[in-house]
């Protein structure tokens, strides 16, 4: 299922504050200079429309969040997002979210890493693209501190057993698929995190979920 278009966010919004790109960050990343504290740190890959971050930054305000988003108007559209709510503990950074694992997150550094109905990249001569394939997952291993959790989603079956295997193979994450049923609110109505995931949902398909942790 393709991802809608986003309204422009107007050039005159200062976004400077929340939004950065991998050039406006030391190298390696530090958290402390980067949001005036040091908590623990998550990270989310592809944010697209920024519903997952902006919803779990206010759920976890003792915690900090970064989204990495590669498309420069929904970047600027999460960030907009992320002033409006005036989240402390957010940043967003326009890039793309390999090169950033490389060279920016230290070892051992991740509470947590989310990746969200990424882009599946449906021609075969195409899938090498996908975010989650080896060299990625290998980098994610090695960002996350121990007991750290790495949580993927998508609504396409095919991609998510391939990344199901190539975790097993390529890394010493311990995890599986969960069969929960998506979060509920108070009332009882569904407790969408991300766009995507409302979209799925409602058109009656399946969302096929993982969590995996690192023991060591």
């Amino acid at each position: 299922m393709p991802r809608r278009g986003v309204k422009t966010v107007s050039s005159s919004l200062d976004l400077s504050s929340v939004l950065k790109t991998p050039e406006d960050l030391s190298k390696p990343l530090d958290s402390q200079q980067l949001f005036g504290r040091s908590a623990p740190l998550e990270l989310e890959i592809g944010s697209g429309k920024g519903m997952f971050i902006n919803k779990t930054a206010k759920e976890r305000p003792e915690h900090n969040f970064i989204g990495i988003e590669i498309g420069k108007k929904y970047a600027r559209f999460s960030a907009a997002n992320v002033l409006r709510s005036e989240l402390t503990n957010v940043q967003m950074i326009c890039g793309d979210a390999a090169a950033v694992l490389r060279d920016w997150i230290e070892t051992n550094s991740l509470f947590a890493v989310h990746v969200y109905f990424p882009d599946p990249w449906w021609k075969r001569s195409h899938r090498k693209r996908r975010i989650l394939r080896t060299d990625v997952v290998r980098l994610i291993e090695s960002r996350l501190q121990c007991g750290g959790t790495l949580h993927f989603w998508t609504d396409v079956e095919e991609y998510f057993q391939s990344a199901l295997t190539l975790l097993s193979a390529e890394t010493n994450l311990t995890g599986q698929p969960s069969d929960s049923e998506t979060p509920q609110t108070d009332s009882g109505s569904i407790d969408y995190k991300t766009h995507f995931e409302r979209r799925t949902l409602l058109h009656g398909e399946k969302v096929y979920r993982a969590m995996y942790r690192k023991l060591s």
